[in-house]
């Protein structure tokens, strides 16, 4: 029985074409075979206070690439905002989602690490 089992995952496994995710779409990194199209042009609205912009990105869902409209995010104190990027490893293509990491004392949006002045008392 189980060796029907293991068979029959790899057949499904292998008849996966060109996806191959090793994590499900809500997760942090996705990782497939098929590169993404290149990024569309979007116009960048104007800075708004208390927002950080997302930019517009190519998502996997449903075996396939979906793209993602730019939007405004509410900041987070005390933290900064990593753009999703996509990076080729291996010829497997590598989805990091946007996310928010610690690390933005003034809160200005860059990190504390390449922030000419961390704790700028007159950022705004």
């Amino acid at each position: 029985m189980m060796k029907k089992l293991l068979l029959a995952t790899l057949i499904a496994g292998s008849s996966m074409g060109a996806a191959v995710v090793s994590a499900p779409a809500s997760a942090a990194v996705v990782v497939v075979r098929e590169a993404p199209p290149p990024p569309r042009d979007e116009v960048v609205p104007a800075p708004r206070r208390g927002y950080v912009w997302q930019n517009g990105h190519w998502e996997w869902r449903h075996n396939h690439h979906v793209w993602v409209k730019g939007m405004w995010i509410r900041t987070r104190h005390g933290y900064h905002y990593n753009q999703p990027t996509w990076a080729e490893h291996d010829g497997r293509w590598e989805m990091r989602r946007g996310m928010w990491a610690r690390g933005d004392k003034d809160g200005d949006g860059v990190p504390n690490a390449v922030d000419s002045r961390p704790n700028n008392p007159n950022r705004h």
